[in-house]
């Protein structure tokens, strides 16, 4: 201790938790989560399956095809915890679980003996009942871990050792795959094909510089346990393998069954990777029996109309799995005359019949670091360890061999004099030293012939000492060549991998075919509709054209705020005061029965923000979009399409600046704001106010600009740019002592200017001819004065 009471090799309480929590990462890492390159396994799955190759539950006989008699799983988790896995009980029986499920693994180590659990997400019966023994393809990791081919370090307590790896035959770590989330890491490595592993491992070895497309063309993807059908285009896949990361996308596969009477059903037979039968069910449920969402009263308009589509195609629908299907998934249609596909479709986009399988291969490589590696190199890191393996092999051997060899050779000579060395025996006080004098033998030939007994000394022992040395001195040939001759090693690799692809090799189960993904189609009557908007935000769709305005009615305290007369195939887009963009489809607006549905309840509102502007028409429309900044740009209702309902930025503004009107450039039937009728069609006779003159707009060809401070400016719509991204846009009119911008309309030939006079008192005036042409310049002037009487509000167009 040091005078202050500090300890001199005392550190900072945050340097202590930083190297505190690197270290418990680096165990969880490498000690739990991630596989090891080279055999695959997690630390958990290496301990079971040495622990079970002790106890002597592995496969015997000369050609490892004798299994062992499978004990209890309690016994194999006590074995394992007790010498290696100083963790849970359950933790240990759950991976060993999951070893024996041939839809968990596509190639399972343990043959389990007892209820292993269901695809379903039935669990296994407790360990007591149980029994595990090693399946006979574990033999490809096991078999030579006696012939020097892997380090072994202390267990958790020093009292035994256990292998750092496994002698793998084979690259388990992508015939299984695995599955792991470690701290700020996690891996999603998917199963392969024994056999197109093992040729892409040998094309290889054969040449190191393989191009992709010909690895690729070996290995075209994974091979699920379940089977299913890889839709993803063989680009995506690819580029999975590149990156190390990707995901793809995976479908169930069926068949049509043909019944009598012309009726028919879906039946599927291979689920996704993860999807079970009963999830499947589930999702059914949820949708023809749907609850309200959490926070709601009553079903969104989504839920009642997937319930009402979803109710129209399907009939019924059962699960039929059992011993002789694993999966058998029966849809019953609603009609024989439905169209197969259209069925089909409608369940892959609303269930996990059609799902997405992440792809993430991190791995803890050869050099022990936890690493996300492409496929090549996964592949080269284990063929790399594969021939330190051989190589660590047949160097072992060969020190056998040559010991044997040395033997034999003490033997033959004894033979050659054994009366005199029975002499030697008999007489002399230290016989192994006299022995050694005699007939130049080391100690261990010494020891050897004096532990002989008397039956090998006959003279057909002789014969079977020199064909014996024969093939030793043969294998010893074969050893020395391999470890001297790379390519040697190399032609022995390849023949092993050939003979395990033989021997445990399957057909692929999982299809790959790229197919388009399955997407919602909403299929609607192409028919005229009028779109109605109160002042409040109320809105609904009335079918036809040419209504009046003043014949729709209001909640109490409520208004017309606008109509547009559109197509039910349109989209309204509404604008909200912080610029952004939302959209709903013409269709899914309700009926003009009552007095519609607030229009909050169809989109996504950011805090604080307010819907402002309303507007429908096709999405090739040309609006003119601007704020009251004095800023504006020309965009497409298909520009301001939003994907979700949270919509989208489009229009950017500065502190204080708000949306004005949005105002129709082209391709927009009629308008009525507030009662009074907007853009008509090109008949120039058509009267302002009557709702005459419907009809495609004439383009306009000028913009006006009217400023609150009551300037107006209009300019050629020339000098604007279209800008589909949306943003700022260019400086519309310059803007002088805190004037804002009322707003901005595009016009062919007249604008109508709304505001408010003494007293708050409505006012209007409609611009045309003179007016117009009066203050016409350039874009981004100042413009004149308008002399209204009133302050401008809103401008909008009226032809």
């Amino acid at each position: 201790m040091l005078r202050d009471g500090s300890s001199d090799d005392a550190i900072a309480l945050a340097q202590y938790a930083e190297r505190a929590y690197l270290e418990y990462a680096l165990s969880v890492v490498k000690g739990r989560a991630l596989p090891d390159v080279c055999d695959g396994q997690k630390p958990v799955q290496r301990r079971i399956l040495y622990a079970m190759q002790r106890m002597g539950l592995g496969w015997g006989g000369p050609n490892r095809t004798t299994p062992a008699k499978p004990v209890k799983s309690a016994r194999v988790v006590g074995d394992v915890l007790g010498r290696f896995h100083p963790h849970g009980d359950q933790a240990a029986y759950d991976a060993l679980v999951r070893m024996a499920q041939d839809f968990t693994q596509r190639y399972p180590l343990i043959d389990g003996q007892g209820n292993f659990g269901s695809r379903d997400g039935d669990g296994a019966a407790a360990m007591r009942y149980t029994e595990a023994r090693l399946s006979r393809i574990s033999t490809l990791l096991l078999d030579e871990i006696d012939e020097g081919t892997v380090d072994y370090v202390p267990n958790y307590d020093g009292s035994t050792v256990e292998p750092r790896q496994l002698p793998a035959r084979l690259p388990f770590v992508l015939l299984n795959g695995a599955s792991g989330i470690a701290v700020g890491l996690a891996t999603e490595i998917p199963s392969h094909n024994l056999r197109e592993v093992a040729d892409a491992c040998v094309a290889l070895l054969k040449d190191p510089q393989l191009g992709d497309e010909a690895l690729f063309a070996l290995l075209p993807g994974p091979d699920f346990p379940g089977g299913g059908q890889i839709i993803s285009p063989a680009a995506d896949i690819q580029e999975s393998y590149r990156s190390g990361r990707g995901s793809l996308k995976v479908r169930a596969r069926w068949t049509i069954e043909e019944l009598a009477r012309g009726q028919w059903q879906l039946v599927v037979h291979e689920l996704p990777p993860g999807v079970s039968a009963q999830r499947v069910l589930e999702e059914i449920e949820d949708i023809t029996n749907p609850k309200a969402r959490p926070g709601k009263k009553a079903l969104t308009p989504e839920q009642q109309q997937l319930k009402a589509s979803m109710l129209a195609l399907l009939d019924g629908v059962r699960d039929e799995s059992g011993k002789d299907a694993p999966v058998r998934l029966v849809f019953e249609p609603k009609s024989s005359r439905l169209d197969p596909q259209v069925f089909i479709n409608q369940l892959l986009v609303h269930t996990s019949l059609e799902t997405s399988v992440p792809v993430n291969l991190t791995v803890v490589g050869a050099d022990g670091r936890p690493v996300c590696k492409p496929l090549r190199q996964i592949l080269q890191e284990w063929i790399t360890f594969r021939q330190d393996t051989i190589g660590r092999r047949s160097r072992h051997r060969l020190e056998r061999v040559r010991e044997r060899i040395h033997l034999l050779e003490g033997r033959q000579l004894v033979l050659l004099h054994i009366d005199e060395v029975i002499a030697i025996i008999r007489e002399s006080d230290d016989p192994k030293a006299a022995l050694i004098a005699r007939f130049a033998l080391t100690e261990r030939q010494a020891d050897d012939i004096l532990e002989i007994r008397l039956r090998q000394l006959a003279r057909l022992e002789a014969i079977r000492i020199e064909q014996e040395l024969q093939a030793l001195r043969e294998e010893q040939t074969r050893l020395e060549d391999i470890l001297a001759n790379p390519a040697s090693l190399r032609r022995l690799m390849i023949r092993e991998i050939e003979a395990d692809a033989k021997a445990f090799g399957d057909a692929r189960r999982t299809l790959i075919q790229a197919e388009k993904k399955a997407v919602a189609e909403i299929r609607v009557v192409d028919e005229p509709v009028t779109v109605v908007v109160s002042a409040k935000g109320w809105v609904r769709a009335r079918t036809g054209h040419g209504h009046d305005a003043a014949a729709f009615g209001f909640k109490a305290g409520d208004a017309l705020y606008g109509t547009f007369e559109c197509r039910t195939v349109d989209t309204l887009i509404v604008l909200g005061s912080n610029g952004r963009v939302y959209s709903v489809p013409v269709a899914s607006l309700p009926g003009a029965r009552g007095d519609g549905q607030p229009i909050t309840t169809l989109i996504e509102l950011e805090s604080g923000t307010q819907p402002l502007h309303f507007f429908a028409g096709p999405p090739s429309s040309t609006w003119l979009v601007s704020g009251s900044g004095g800023y504006g740009f020309l965009a497409t209702i298909e520009d301001m399409t939003a994907r979700v309902k949270g919509g989208k930025a489009f229009l950017t503004l500065d502190t204080g600046e708000a949306p004005c009107c949005p105002s129709p450039v082209q391709g927009q039937g009629r308008i009525q704001w507030g009662g009074v009728e907007g853009p008509v069609g090109p008949e120039p006779e058509a009267d302002a106010g009557t709702g005459a003159g419907a009809g495609a707009l004439a383009p306009a060809t000028h913009v006006c600009c009217v400023s609150r401070g009551g300037r107006i400016l209009t300019f050629a719509i020339d000098e604007l740019k279209a800008q589909p991204k949306g943003g700022r846009g260019l400086m519309l009119m310059r803007l002088e002592g805190g004037d804002t911008l009322a707003g901005a309309a595009a016009y062919a030939q007249r604008v109508r200017v709304e505001g408010s006079g003494r007293g708050g008192k409505p006012r209007g005036e409609t611009l045309e001819g003179r007016s117009l042409a009066n203050a016409l310049s350039a874009r981004g002037r100042k413009g004149r004065e308008g002399r209204f009487g009133f302050e401008p509000g809103r401008v909008w167009r009226l032809n």
